[in-house]
């Protein structure tokens, strides 16, 4: 009885050996304009860079073959009332000047940053002198998230867990 369960686990094993998963290609071309809605609510504004590494994947992989879409037809909205808005604040580009090259590159790509005023002017002291010319104020950010939610924009909400450095054994 032993010998034969050993032998069934054993085909059986063999047997998901040989599969593997599949490559599906989702019809995103399908769905023109791509519109998406990205809430910021990060802890820390280093957190900001790996999140942009969310939205230019997303521009890249529906730019790029097979789907093609041209600039124009992906329409990416940005809505930060985190610890992140100090990054786009004008005052703090050198301390963050490789986040905000980047942010003004995605904004040159079509990308809109929006910022929550309330939470800028509150937490930060900040008002619409302090940002920078591709952001725009927005009363505040939870109706502007359900806003353009309501205009058929999908939610993401990006999520950093840690930024450490990782060191190999």
């Amino acid at each position: 009885m032993k010998r034969l369960f050993i032998l069934i686990f054993v085909a059986v094993s063999l047997a998901f050996s040989q599969e593997k998963a599949k490559f599906i290609q989702t019809p995103y071309h399908d769905q023109k304009p791509f519109k998406a809605v990205f809430e910021l609510f990060l802890d820390d504004p280093e957190k900001l860079g790996p999140t942009l590494g969310w939205i230019g994947n997303l521009i890249r992989v529906l730019t790029n073959s097979p789907y093609n879409f041209s600039y124009e037809e992906i329409d990416i909205v940005v809505v930060s009332h985190g610890r992140e808005i100090p990054v786009f604040a004008k005052a703090n580009r050198e301390k963050y000047s490789d986040v905000v090259d980047r942010l003004e590159s995605l904004s040159q790509y079509g990308v809109k940053f929006k910022v929550c005023s309330m939470a800028a002017r509150a937490f930060y002291g900040l008002t619409d002198k302090d940002f920078y010319s591709f952001v725009e104020l927005v009363p505040s950010a939870i109706p502007e998230i359900l806003y353009w939610q309501q205009k058929g924009y999908g939610l993401l909400i990006p999520t950093v867990l840690e930024v450490r450095e990782h060191h190999s054994h």
